[in-house]
């Protein structure tokens, strides 16, 4: 192994596991065909506490560089920095963000503190949540989050509230959750969803590309029910959210200044959390059209009916494409590496 072989990673999954932690295997499936198809040999590498299997598989199999797909490390989002800390400390290429944009946006609390620091909007919240009484010192309606988790865990419509004993019962009831860490409270901002994918590679290290943005439309919802894509949405086919929540990535003309500033802002998130390779930055726009940052979603799903790899087509970007600008943006390479690459990738770029 090592010369041509990219390494998959991605964090063990037990066959009982939720639908939101299987689709890592999803990914690992669609990742592992295009990196074939793009001439790549590719070993999968489980990840799980005991990073000292981890370590010993890859400095013995030597791979090229690590597609990094872990997102929880037992099921918890809160260790998602361990794959990238680990890749780094062996010295070995891996995908995607830097461990220092993986941790700052993925504790939220952290993220929305930068971007308030750097002049990017984004809805007024709370400190970790640690008691059920805790009474927020924003503005009401509310909206109770998990500072680490990003696949919606936990997320139901009673998690936007109004009232203070609406507050505690559902703080009550995410903590009582095995599943939650952290929480804290958001300000809810009712209003349109809509997100702006980035894939870097196109016109050099650094520089990312930004993709058509996508609205999330919520079809039928009657009054009174919150509007935000929850856990349901995401994951139970079954479920009334899951089919009236779909993308859409046609805007009327007078939208035009809207998506122009949202593009920027996605741009800037990139470059203040110092992001590489593929990112997603989400986004709430308020009734007056003002728009406000949710999270930035470093490492954003790749399964083939997720948004990322819609947004990348929209583009004109195959998904064979989209993973091989991934592993261009791979860092630390040695000149053996980076001499591969840029063969590999001159033979396999579209005409």
């Amino acid at each position: 192994m090592g010369q041509r072989t990219i390494a998959l990673l991605y964090g063990r999954v037990d066959p009982d596991a939720p639908q939101d932690e299987k689709d890592v295997l999803v990914q690992l499936e669609t990742v592992r065909a295009a990196l074939q198809s793009l001439g790549y040999e590719t070993m999968d590498v489980p990840l799980s506490l005991d990073l000292g299997v981890t370590r010993a598989v890859l400095r013995s199999a030597r791979p090229l560089a690590v597609f990094n797909l872990a997102e929880t490390i037992e099921g918890k989002g809160s260790l998602i920095h361990f794959a990238p800390s680990l890749l780094s400390t062996l010295g070995i290429p891996y995908t995607g963000a830097p461990i220092e944009a993986i941790l700052l946006t993925s504790h939220k609390i952290l993220g929305k503190r930068m971007m308030q620091a750097a002049g990017i909007r984004t809805p007024p919240f709370t400190g970790a949540v640690l008691a059920a009484d805790a009474s927020p010192d924003v503005e009401p309606p509310w909206i109770v989050k998990s500072v680490w988790e990003h696949a919606s865990i936990g997320m139901e419509d009673s998690a936007v509230v109004s009232a203070q004993r609406e507050l505690s019962a559902e703080i009550r009831r995410r903590q009582a959750a095995e599943r939650i860490d952290q929480l804290f409270v958001e300000q809810y901002i009712d209003g349109r969803e809509i997100n702006v994918a980035l894939l870097g590679g196109r016109d050099g290290p650094g520089v990312p590309q930004i993709l058509p943005p996508a609205e999330i439309q919520f079809l039928d919802y009657p009054p009174g029910k919150p509007r935000f894509v929850g856990y349901r949405a995401k994951w139970d086919e079954a479920s009334f959210e899951y089919g009236r929540t779909p993308r859409r990535f046609v805007f009327p003309p007078e939208d035009s200044t809207l998506l122009d500033t949202l593009q920027q802002i996605s741009l800037h998130c990139w470059n203040l959390f110092g992001l590489r390779g593929y990112a997603r930055v989400d986004f709430r726009v308020d009734a007056r059209g003002e728009p406000w940052v949710l999270e930035v979603n470093t490492n954003p799903c790749l399964s083939p009916d997720a948004g990322f790899l819609a947004a990348a087509a929209q583009a004109g970007l195959s998904r064979d494409e989209v993973v091989r600008r991934i592993v261009l943006e791979c860092d630390v390479w040695s000149a053996a590496a980076a001499d591969t690459v840029k063969k590999e990738s001159d033979a396999w770029a579209p005409r």
